[in-house]
């Protein structure tokens, strides 16, 4: 018999939980997007940028990698979000008050940033450099070198790891649960089952969750994969 906790509306909340689980996928997702941005920065900084801006580059992904993501998390949020309210209070604005859930976005992009560039640099540099010397030597420009020769070449080897990316992403928004400011899956489920003290009920049913989200990316993720990698020998 269905719980009658997991029910839709006054009586149940099931409609919280898909609230939560959607939040979860928009902040999933705004992170992701804003670490892919934060990578191709920070790839083409260590690749191609000068001493100064590799060594930022690397600065950046050092910390980031080695640090706990909950320990960033916390520190980014409350030291980011004060951050910027003294800066609105010092030219004028009086004391900014921050979406949590966009500030839970901006925190995981940012990491996510760092993790992002270590995949993009390594499938560019996967890209044999004849390809690159051979599209030059044709008289192509530095942007038709990148679009038609170097990102089909880097994309096979590239969307595994971002993949991966996206996945833990995913589940990185349950530390957000720890600020309180984002009303997200893991957020939700706790709120829950302190109020009906049904907690394995509830954390049991939120792990199906998490793990349909994480069946449904990877049935569309192999597929992508698998239009990238069209044309090539199949992996063993």
């Amino acid at each position: 018999m269905f719980p009658t906790v997991l029910e839709f509306g006054r009586n149940g909340f099931g409609d919280e939980l898909a609230r939560g689980a959607l939040s979860t996928l928009i902040i999933a997702a705004s992170s992701f997007i804003i670490g892919l941005v934060l990578g191709q920065f920070g790839a083409a900084a260590k690749l191609y940028g000068g001493p100064f801006s590799r060594f930022i580059a690397n600065i950046y992904t050092t910390v980031i990698r080695a640090v706990p993501e909950l320990v960033l998390i916390l520190l980014l949020f409350f030291a980011g979000t004060k951050g910027i309210s003294a800066l609105g209070e010092a030219i004028g604005y009086g004391p900014v008050d921050i979406n949590g859930t966009l500030a839970a976005i901006l925190v995981l992009g940012f990491v996510q940033g760092a993790y992002s560039t270590e995949v993009i640099r390594g499938a560019i540099q996967a890209v044999p450099n004849g390809q690159v010397e051979a599209a030059r030597a044709f008289g192509m420009s530095g942007s038709q070198v990148f679009f038609r020769v170097i990102l089909p070449a880097m994309l096979p080897n590239a969307i595994p790891g971002l993949a991966n990316l996206w996945l833990i992403v995913i589940k990185d928004t349950a530390l957000i649960t720890v600020t309180g400011a984002s009303a997200e899956l893991a957020q939700m489920t706790k709120n829950a089952a302190g109020f009906t003290k049904r907690y394995f009920l509830f954390y049991f049913v939120s792990g199906c969750i998490y793990l349909a989200m994480t069946l449904v990316s990877n049935y569309f993720l192999q597929k992508l994969e698998a239009y990238v990698r069209r044309g090539q020998p199949k992996l063993a």
